[in-house]
């Protein structure tokens, strides 16, 4: 198949390239293009379950959805997942290979960049065109050698390539000038135009200077995309750096806690809560004082010891056992749920030290930490009244029960997780038990919403999102630019 391959590169990380990428797969496949997204290498904590049985980055996901496609893991077949500041589980179409240091993988890549070319070359094979996301910034001099990331990619595939940057940072001209003037010749001849994103403003007083920018670089700016108000677009791996969506946090009455672990995994679980018009939900970072509270989530972490050790030095230990003395309510996911036991025992040193931690010891039970993980898209019902969940597991962990607990959810082939015999306490490995609606809004009050109003229905909030940035594209991208790149005719009947 003639496949037309296009890639996003960004100035900086969160300049907007995984934003763009889904954009364009919604443009295209509004347009039926048969088009499927790429990342060649991901660093990131939020990680989905393929249709294949693998994980890829969450915003690879994200983006197959604007497609229309199902994630599949070729669609990210490096994903790193950092275990401390320089150690990452290295995960090859799908499965955890090994842990390395960062210079460790760095010789490892020219090994991964043929499971990469592999991927590329499978959707190829049965995609018209590929949208491919860059990671970080091109011009990271240190890291230039054996790129499979960046211009590595672009060079060995011979692609074309659109750089983005993030006004709303400040010095975007620089950002953008800096990046090409690092960059090899040949690489500065594939960037084939400026797209600066997040722009809030009189676009009169802009347009000095990006007539200034294409004069002084010879590229064109192909758009200047707005400042969107609202969006909701689950993120790739960083915090959130506001608490809500809708309401403002004050007129929001139901208080729900989340603690910033250094290794949160997959705190998108928390995206409906954060949707939810009378949930006032926050994540509390390090330092912080820890808040009164109607709900403590404990987050899925790639690094469970370390960070059940980083909990107590920060007093949440002490805070949670006084929230559950008042009646408050608690949730462990996944991480967070084998935190609720005894013993965490990790005899491999698959996250880290091999060794044992104490746990909070709500059940009676312990978990070990196997190489293999079990990865697995699943579905069932809430056990105390029936509710349908929908969910993942992405996890290491064996767990084993020393007393006989309600199961937190009934599965189709099995029980999961627990509920303490006094009800305040409610552990699950699923991960995006919050998506249904219906379990939502169960799950809320068990925790103690009464009079609650609707549930978001978050799928199509997603959906929402998605096609509101596709709009963007028509809007506000030079399209004919675009045709020409991806070598696609206008579909006039769409």
């Amino acid at each position: 198949m003639n496949t037309q391959t296009l890639m996003i590169q960004g100035t900086t990380s969160d300049a907007g390239k995984s934003m763009l990428v889904t954009a364009l797969c919604r443009w295209l496949a509004r347009q039926r293009v048969r088009v499927a997204p790429f990342k060649p290498q991901n660093m990131a904590l939020n990680s989905v379950v393929t249709v294949d049985g693998g994980e890829i980055g969450r915003a690879q996901a994200v983006q197959a959805l604007a497609a229309g496609l199902a994630p599949h893991t070729d669609m990210n077949p490096v994903l790193l997942k950092p275990n401390t500041d320089k150690n990452a589980q290295i995960i090859i179409h799908g499965h955890a290979i090994a842990n390395m240091d960062a210079c460790g993988f760095h010789d490892y890549k020219t090994i991964a960049l043929k499971a990469v070319l592999e991927s590329y070359t499978r959707l190829t094979e049965q995609y018209n065109t590929l949208i491919v996301e860059g990671a970080g910034s091109p011009a990271e001099i240190n890291l230039r050698a054996n790129d499979i990331a960046n211009m590595g990619f672009a060079e060995a595939v011979d692609c074309p390539v659109i750089l983005i940057a993030d006004i709303d940072r400040g010095g975007v001209f620089a950002h953008l000038v800096g990046t090409l003037a690092l960059l090899s010749e040949s690489e500065q001849a594939r960037i084939q135009g400026f797209v600066i994103n997040r722009f809030r403003g009189d676009m009169a007083l802009l347009q000095s200077g990006l007539d200034w920018l294409e004069q002084y670089t010879g590229k064109p700016v192909l758009g200047v995309l707005p400042y969107l108000q609202g969006l909701h677009l689950e993120a790739e791996d960083a915090l959130p750096q506001t608490t809500s969506f809708s309401l403002p946090s004050e007129q929001k009455n139901f208080r729900v806690i989340v603690p910033a672990l250094p290794r949160i995994s997959n705190h998108t679980d928390f995206d409906p809560l954060r949707l939810h018009s009378q949930v006032n939900l926050q994540f509390i970072g390090p330092g912080e004082t820890i808040p009164p509270a109607d709900l403590i989530i404990l987050p899925g972490s790639k690094s469970v010891c370390a960070d059940l050790d980083w909990l107590r030095e920060q007093g949440w230990e002490s805070a949670i056992r006084r929230h559950l003395r008042y009646g408050g309510k608690l949730i462990g996911i996944c991480g967070g749920f084998q935190m609720l036991g005894k013993l965490i025992h990790d005899p491999h040193g698959v996250e880290g030290i091999a060794g044992s931690a104490q746990g909070f010891a709500f059940f009676d039970m312990e978990t070990t930490l196997q190489s293999d993980k079990l990865l697995r898209n699943t579905q069932g019902t809430l056990s105390f009244n029936d509710a349908a969940v929908t969910g993942y597991e992405i996890h290491a962990g064996i767990t084993t029960y020393h007393r006989c607990y309600q199961p937190a959810i009934h599965l189709t082939d099995n029980d999961d997780g627990a509920i303490s015999e006094d009800e305040l306490i409610l552990g699950t490995y699923l991960h995006g038990i919050f998506e249904s609606s219906t379990a939502c809004s169960e799950l809320l009050t068990w925790a103690g919403l009464d009079d609650q109003a609707p549930a978001p229905d978050y799928h199509a909030t997603c959906d929402t999102a998605i096609n509101r940035l596709a709009d963007c594209v028509d809007e506000y991208l030079d399209t004919a630019q675009l045709y020409r790149l991806l070598n696609v005719k206008p579909n006039t009947s769409c």
